[in-house]
Parts: C-alpha cells; sequence; structure tokens
C-alpha cells in the first residue's frame, strides 16, 4: 500500500530540523539570503531548498500567533503534473510507494515552467546548475529499504508521521479530534487527494496560499488551467464528531 505523511501543524514549532535534514540527505548547499523582515529563512523553494518552514504572524481575538507551515511536494494521489511530462519517464509516479519523482530527464523537457504551472501548489523548481526540474522525492531512496524520510526521523515534536496511508489516515483523524477540543476550526487539508495530510489550526489560506492550493481568491473572467486545478483541491473540512 502506498506511503503517506501526517503532519501535525499544531505540534509544530518552527525548529526548521526537517529542513536542514533535507539538505543533509540530498548534500544540498545553503541558500545565500538577506534579512527581508520575516524569521523564515530562506524566503521561498528554489532548486536547493526543496523543504521550507513558511513563518506567518497573524492576528486573532486572543492576540498575535504563530502559524508554521513546513512545505513540501503533496505526492497528489493522481499527480496533475504528470500532464506537464512531454519526455517519457521525466516523472516517475512509483506504485509501491505513491511517491512522485522528477528524473533527470527533466532536464530536456522543453517547457520547465510547465511543471510548475501544472502544480495546484506551485512547488517544482528548475535547479539553475543541472537544468533539472526538482522537488521532494519523498526520500523514496530512504523508504524503499524501510527507514524514514530524513524529515520525519529528525523531527523531535512528532509533527511529522510517515506511513501506510490507511495507518495516517486513522492517526489524522485521532490528532482532529484532539485538536478540535482546543481548536474549533481544526481541520485536515486535501486528506484525500495528497499522501502529504497537513493538519491545521484554523483557515488555510492563515499558514500560506499554496496549503490549501486556492489562492486566487475572488475570480474574475475565465479560469486559468492551473486554477481549475487548484479548486480541484480544496480541503474538505472535517469535522470531529
Amino acid at each position: 500500500m502506498s506511503k503517506t505523511f501526517f503532519i501535525d501543524l499544531t505540534k509544530c514549532t518552527a525548529c526548521r530540523g526537517c529542513q536542514v535534514a533535507c539538505k543533509q540527505w540530498k548534500k544540498l548547499p545553503a541558500t545565500k539570503t538577506e534579512n527581508w523582515g520575516s524569521h523564515q529563512n530562506p524566503k521561498d523553494l528554489s532548486g536547493s531548498t526543496l523543504k521550507l518552514v513558511r513563518f506567518q504572524e497573524v492576528e486573532t481575538d486572543n492576540g498575535m500567533q504563530w502559524l508554521f507551515f513546513p512545505e513540501q511536494c503533496r505526492h497528489c494521489v493522481e499527480p496533475p503534473c504528470l500532464d506537464a511530462m512531454t519526455i517519457p519517464g521525466s516523472i516517475i509516479h512509483d506504485q509501491e510507494t505513491g511517491a512522485v519523482v522528477y528524473t533527470e530527464l527533466t532536464a530536456d523537457e522543453p517547457d520547465k515552467d510547465a511543471f510548475s504551472m501544472a502544480c495546484p501548489y506551485n512547488i517544482p523548481r528548475v535547479d539553475e546548475k543541472s537544468g533539472r526540474v526538482v522537488k521532494c522525492d519523498m526520500c523514496i531512496d530512504r523508504v524503499k529499504v524501510g527507514l524514514l524520510p530524513a524529515c520525519v526521523q529528525t523531527c523531535p515534536t512528532g509533527a511529522m508521521n510517515f506511513g501506510e496511508r490507511d495507518e495516517m489516515l486513522a492517526l489524522a483523524e485521532q490528532h482532529l479530534a484532539a485538536a478540535a477540543e482546543k481548536f474549533p476550526d481544526a481541520e485536515l487539508v486535501d486528506a484525500d487527494s495528497v499522501r502529504v495530510i497537513y493538519l491545521v489550526q484554523t483557515d488555510p489560506d492563515s499558514y500560506y496560499e499554496s496549503l490549501s492550493a486556492d489562492a486566487s481568491g475572488i475570480r474574475r473572467g475565465p479560469m486559468s488551467r492551473k486554477q481549475f486545478l487548484a479548486a480541484l483541491g480544496r480541503p474538505v473540512k472535517r469535522m470531529a464528531s
């Protein structure tokens, strides 16, 4: 059965251990950054940053609140990015794990922007050095030999979990029921359509626009293909009984 991440954002402290572990395992270089007014560092995903903990400070009835969001590829159950592939083998959808893996053949794709345009979450990035389109690959090399993804292995709070899909779905529902006692607006995001399920304590759009895969707001005029795919990915709120 395919694998799934379950990430409980109510337990995330933004230690960024997952972000660092990803770079270490993938042997990715550090990204040169500068102060841009946020504790988040770097500012965005890139060819050398495949996982990024995003910071958002929001105002609530109880005062200011930090929201943390470790962003990565969602490994969609039905990956729309497959439609962007023109060279066979550029993308491999591994049936054993469910991982969506971009290969070295992406470097030869004529329209690399098509990958990010096809992704409702705007995840794929082009590595300027190799010319490849890159993103999280679920640490498939580790998973295939029975190890946890590097980001999950390093998480100190239990926010990140990984395992068989049915087990992770059950765990997500348990955490949702517990979180709802403290956070009435808690919900699971895209639980039926992705293999990276987030538990949020408030509106997903409060964390980051791509968390809910619908950042377009009120649309005027025809929907683009990306907007259409994003609309299909809207989260279904699962209320705890």
